[in-house]
């Protein structure tokens, strides 16, 4: 709860994939409370409170897990709806010949989009959620200490440029520090 709020406000993009993260640790332990609170809230150093407003945080987003039907994959209605909405600004972005920088930033990851989209065998899936799929696709083959190619380590930087500059333009407009 804790590192969610804080990316929430600082990179829209990091928060995403922490969220996702978040999704497979409740599943893997099996939307089991006491499972989560002796194997991952128990681990904060906080004052009693904060493990317990994180325990409800944890509690709160199982059932709507539950509720939207999302226990065994899928992610949360709220992170597909911010997914989208950065795919809208990417293509905003994309169309407004301003953002020359981002558009180049966008051409340099364009190929390794594509081609990861082909892989995952989901070709219709946006820019900006192919990007997101595989760097947490790398985050999971970092936790299990798998190693990466190169060239993979090459694609995912271009996919991780990309989202700095989105995430950055995102929170500036829903601060409305900018307009798209």
């Amino acid at each position: 709860m804790l590192i969610a709020q804080e990316k929430r406000k600082t990179n829209i993009a990091e928060y995403i994939l922490y969220m996702w993260q978040v999704e497979d640790l409740i599943r893997a332990h099996q939307f089991n409370i006491d499972l989560i609170e002796r194997n991952l809230i128990s681990q904060y150093s906080q004052p009693v409170k904060i493990k317990n407003d994180v325990r409800d945080w944890y509690a709160n987003l199982m059932l709507m897990m539950y509720r939207e039907g999302i226990q065994a994959k899928g992610h949360l209605s709220f992170l597909t709806t911010l997914v989208s909405d950065m795919n809208d600004m990417h293509i905003r972005l994309l169309n407004n010949t301003d953002e020359i920088i981002y558009r180049q930033t966008f051409q340099h990851a364009t190929v390794n989009i594509n081609e990861f989209r082909k892989k995952s065998g989901n070709p219709f899936a946006g820019d900006i959620e192919t990007c997101l799929n595989a760097l947490y696709g790398l985050l999971l083959l970092r936790l299990k200490k798998q190693a990466v190619s190169k060239e993979t380590g090459d694609a995912m930087a271009t996919f991780s440029r990309l989202l700095a500059q989105l995430s950055q333009k995102f929170l500036q407009a829903e601060r409305g520090e900018r307009e798209i």
